[in-house]
């Protein structure tokens, strides 16, 4: 039965209910994971057989929907056809959960022809990255069921990724997700996967975000999620730094900062000025003039975004957050 529903006051933020917080079931070995391609085609054969293989290997079965290998234009299909495999998914009582096959762009096209009812009613298993962030907030916002900003089938399943996967995703377990400490090679000093405070501190709050270009592109939407008291974690890839700093008035301009208890930012890979921008903003500018003003805890260089080594970041659970040691610290688990 789900709870009644308690309607959001913000106005910049829709007409949203916020709903309780759903959870999920574990996943298991042997369940069967539902594989979806709710953006970019996959143009080739390879890329596909290597995301199942993937699949399998974390131990799961694979259901691939009805429509992942199809294709209008550079969409895996049309609107139409790429939101009904993802209903069809939540529907399909044998599928555990989904996990989408990569991202690209046009999951803000299919936000609005989900079926939030029938994900109410069957809450299971959300997960995916980059474009994925339209839709991993939109459920969580228009649901209340907690979705994963992961890897995507076709991501780099490394050592480091697999364990967060596994450990929030699978094992239920509420990890201290940090940055590795130490972590030198042959420098003196670490030099990758650094953490830098902009402002230190604690708060505690629920876990909202992800790449930053496409969440800007919610503002003013019902999928928009509800920053009011929650932490912000952000991401970006192949963005001109003017162009980061556009995404971020955005964001400053409908509210959403302003209401916020912490601030994440992940990696800006290849965030960079373009050629001949003499002059830009640093990313460093952007970020003082954006965040320090807003006298919350801030950190940067957390491992979230388009690298190879990444989190598994619950969005819509409850962590505390420490600036000073760059560390979030899940309140509970996030799966059943």
């Amino acid at each position: 039965m789900v709870a009644s529903v308690t309607e959001a006051t913000s106005a910049t933020h829709g007409t949203a209910p916020a709903w309780p917080t759903l959870l999920a079931r574990r996943l298991l070995p042997g369940d069967t994971l539902g594989l979806f391609s709710p953006a970019n085609a996959i143009y080739e054969r390879e890329p596909m057989r290597m995301a199942i293989e993937a699949l399998q290997a974390l131990g799961f079965k694979v259901k691939v929907g009805v429509h992942a290998r199809a294709r209008y234009g550079h969409f895996a299909g049309t609107d139409a056809q790429r939101a009904s495999d993802i209903n069809a998914l939540f529907a399909d009582d044998g599928v555990a959960g989904l996990i989408a096959v990569t991202g690209g762009s046009g999951c803000n096209r299919i936000i609005d022809k989900l079926d939030y009812p029938l994900i109410r009613s069957r809450p299971k298993f959300f997960g995916g990255f980059s474009d994925l962030t339209a839709l991993v907030n939109g459920i969580q916002r228009q649901t209340g069921l907690v979705t994963f900003h992961c890897p995507v089938a076709e991501s780099e399943w490394n050592e480091f990724s697999v364990s967060h996967f596994k450990a929030i995703a699978m094992q239920a377990q509420a990890p201290l997700l940090r940055n590795p400490v130490g972590e030198r090679g042959d420098n003196l000093i670490q030099t990758q996967d650094r953490i830098i405070t902009l402002r230190g501190g604690k708060a505690r709050g629920r876990m909202i975000g992800g790449n930053l270009s496409v969440l800007a592109s919610l503002a003013g939407t019902a999928y928009l999620p509800d920053c009011r008291g929650a932490i912000l974690f952000l991401e970006e890839v192949n963005e001109y730094i003017y162009r980061v700093d556009r995404l971020l008035s955005t964001l400053r301009l409908c509210g959403a900062l302003d209401q916020l208890a912490g601030v994440v930012i992940g990696k800006f890979t290849k965030c960079e000025p373009g050629d001949g921008k003499y002059g830009t903003l640093t990313l460093d500018e952007v970020f003082d003039d954006y965040f320090l003003p807003l006298n919350i805890p801030v950190f940067r260089g957390a491992m979230i975004g388009h690298v190879k080594r990444k989190f598994t970041v619950p969005v819509g659970l409850d962590v505390d957050m420490d600036a000073d040691a760059g560390s979030l610290q899940l309140l509970r688990p996030a799966v059943l």
